[in-house]
C-alpha cells in the first residue's frame, strides 16, 4: 500500500471532488415539490421510505435509474435518464413507484424500456459554498452573467440533465471547464470560486476533451469522530439516521468530516430538537456549536433547499478527498524533503478559520501569503482510516488559493486564526512534514508516516492513494 494512502494528513487547499455520483431524488408531488427521499443505491421497497406509491416527480442525477411500480424490482419498470421529471404521469407511474435501482453504466438498454426524454438541461449557482445563499438558475446560454446579478458571485453549483461549459470571462472566453451532470459544492477545485462569468449548454453529441472537464462531483457523506480534532472511533453515513442509537453513536460525536453536500444534525432523535445545518469541511470541534456529545440523528439537506443563515453552524475548514478519480492518469513525484516533527509537551497550536468584518472588494494579498505559509499546519491530527484521514491538501500554490479568497464576498470573511491547547509530549512524531516536487512545482503535505521515495499525484500535483 502507498505511504499516502496511510498517513496523509490536513494540510491547507480547497475542495476537490471524488468519483461521480448517481443519485435519484423523487418527490411527493408534480414539479418536484412536497416530501422527497434522495438515495445512490438500490431500495427495494420504498415503504420504509415513507415514499411508497407517492411518488410524482423525479430528479436524476449522474446516472440511469429504473424504477419499477412494485417492490423488489416486479412489476412494470421504466428507465430513467439522468434530468428532471417534473411529472411522472407521462409514464404512468404517478403515485406507482415500489422500488428503484441504478442501472449499470455498461448496460445495454431497450429503447422501449426508457422513460420519455426528461426536461432540458439546467444549472443552477450558489453565492455561497455548500449551495447556501443566494442562487440563479438557467437552462439557457448566458454570455454575461453580470446582468443577472451573478457575474464573479458563484461558489457552488448543482447541473442537472446535461453537460454545461463556464467560463472566467464573458462571451465564453478566459478559462473554460466542463461540469457533468452532479453537484458541485465549491468551485474553488477548480480555480473558478467568484470567477464564473458566463454559461453555456454543451451539445449532447459533442466530444470533450478530459482536460477540459471539472473534478467529478462528489458523494455526500458525514464521518463523525469521538473525540475532537477527528480522534477515537468514527461512523460514516450518505444516508438519513433518525436515531444513532442504533449505530452506537447517539451523543458521541464531538468532531466531524462533511463531504459533498450539507447535512443537518440534530440533539435529539427523529431530527428534532435543535438542529444545525454543516457544510462541506473539518469541524474539528462541536462545541462551538453547543452540540458536542450531542448529536442524535442526521440527515442530508436537499440541494435545492433554501436554508436561512442563522441555521448554519460556523464556517468549516476546507476538506479534501485523495481517493483516485476514474479515468484518471496518475504519476509519480520524488519526495525532496521529509521532517519529522515530534510531540512535545506544553502548548500545541494549529491553525482555523474564523469570523472576521471584511469589506468586499479584490483578492487579500495578505490572506493568500499567510494560506500559502500557515496552509501546512493546519488540521494535522485527522486520523481514522483510508479516505477517511485525509482532510485537505496541497502545497504554497494551493494554501494561497484558500487565503486569496479572504475577504472576498461580503460582511463576514473567513480568517485563519491560532488555537492552543495543552497536550503532553512524547518522543513518537506527531506528523511527518514532507516535500515532494512535480514537474519542477514544490507541494508541501503533511503524513501520519514517513513517506517512500515518491507520492502517488495526479496530473496537477495533487496526492493521490
Amino acid at each position: 500500500m502507498n505511504a499516502l494512502s496511510k498517513g496523509l494528513l490536513a494540510v491547507a487547499g480547497v475542495v476537490f471532488a471524488a468519483q461521480a455520483l448517481a443519485q435519484v431524488t423523487v418527490y411527493e408531488q408534480e414539479g418536484f415539490a412536497g416530501r422527497s427521499v434522495t438515495t445512490d443505491r438500490q431500495v427495494a421497497n420504498l415503504q420504509r421510505s415513507g415514499l411508497n406509491d407517492l411518488a410524482s416527480s423525479a430528479v436524476v442525477v449522474g446516472g440511469r435509474y429504473e424504477v419499477c411500480d412494485d417492490v423488489r424490482f416486479r412489476g412494470r419498470c421504466v428507465v430513467l435518464r439522468p434530468g428532471r421529471y417534473p411529472s411522472l404521469a407521462a409514464m404512468g407511474l404517478n403515485d406507482r413507484v415500489s422500488s428503484v435501482r441504478t442501472v449499470a453504466s455498461n448496460a445495454r438498454i431497450a429503447d422501449d424500456r426508457y422513460a420519455p426524454a426528461p426536461a432540458a438541461g439546467q444549472v443552477t449557482f450558489y453565492e455561497g459554498e455548500g449551495f447556501a445563499g443566494r442562487s440563479f438558475t438557467t437552462e439557457e446560454q448566458v454570455a454575461n452573467l453580470q446582468r443577472s446579478g451573478f457575474n464573479d458571485r458563484a461558489s457552488s453549483v448543482v447541473v442537472l440533465g446535461g453537460r454545461y461549459e463556464v467560463c472566467d470571462d464573458v462571451q465564453f472566453r478566459g478559462r473554460c471547464v466542463v461540469l457533468r451532470p452532479g453537484r458541485y459544492a465549491s468551485l474553488a477545485a477548480m480555480g473558478l470560486n467568484d470567477r464564473i462569468s458566463s454559461v453555456r449548454a454543451v451539445a449532447s453529441n459533442a466530444r470533450i476533451g478530459d482536460e477540459r472537464y471539472a473534478p467529478a462531483p462528489v458523494a455526500g457523506e458525514v464521518i463523525f469522530y469521538e473525540n475532537e480534532g477527528f480522534a477515537g472511533r468514527s461512523f460514516t453515513t450518505g444516508d438519513q439516521v433518525a436515531n444513532l442509537q442504533r449505530s452506537g453513536f447517539n451523543d458521541r460525536a464531538s468532531s466531524a468530516v462533511v463531504l459533498g453536500d450539507r447535512y443537518e444534525v440534530c440533539d435529539d432523535a427523529g431530527f428534532r430538537g435543535r438542529c444545525t445545518v454543516l457544510r462541506p469541511g473539518r469541524y474539528p470541534s462541536l462545541a462551538a456549536m453547543g452540540l458536542n456529545d450531542r448529536i442524535s440523528s442526521v440527515r442530508p439537506v436537499e440541494w435545492n433547499a433554501r436554508i436561512g443563515d442563522e441555521r448554519y453552524a460556523p464556517v468549516p475548514a476546507p476538506v479534501y478527498d485523495s481517493r483516485r478519480r476514474s479515468g484518471e492518469q496518475l504519476y509519480e513525484a520524488k519526495v525532496t524533503s521529509v521532517r519529522a516533527v515530534l510531540a512535545t509537551s506544553g502548548q500545541r497550536c494549529w491553525v482555523e478559520p474564523g469570523q472576521v468584518s471584511q469589506d468586499r472588494g479584490s483578492a487579500n494579498v495578505p490572506g493568500a501569503i499567510v494560506g500559502a505559509i500557515l496552509g501546512g499546519v493546519l488540521g494535522h491530527q485527522v486520523g481514522g482510516g483510508t479516505g477517511k484521514d485525509i482532510a485537505t491538501v496541497g502545497g504554497a500554490v494551493a494554501g494561497a488559493a484558500v487565503g486569496a479568497n479572504v475577504g472576498r464576498g461580503g460582511q463576514a470573511a473567513t480568517q485563519d486564526v491560532q488555537r492552543c491547547e495543552d497536550v503532553p509530549g512524547g518522543a513518537k512524531p506527531a506528523y511527518w512534514d514532507v516535500i515532494y516536487n512535480f514537474r519542477g512545482q514544490d507541494h508541501r503535505i503533511q503524513m501520519t508516516v514517513a513517506p517512500g521515495a515518491t507520492i502517488t499525484v495526479n496530473e496537477q500535483g495533487e496526492p493521490r492513494e
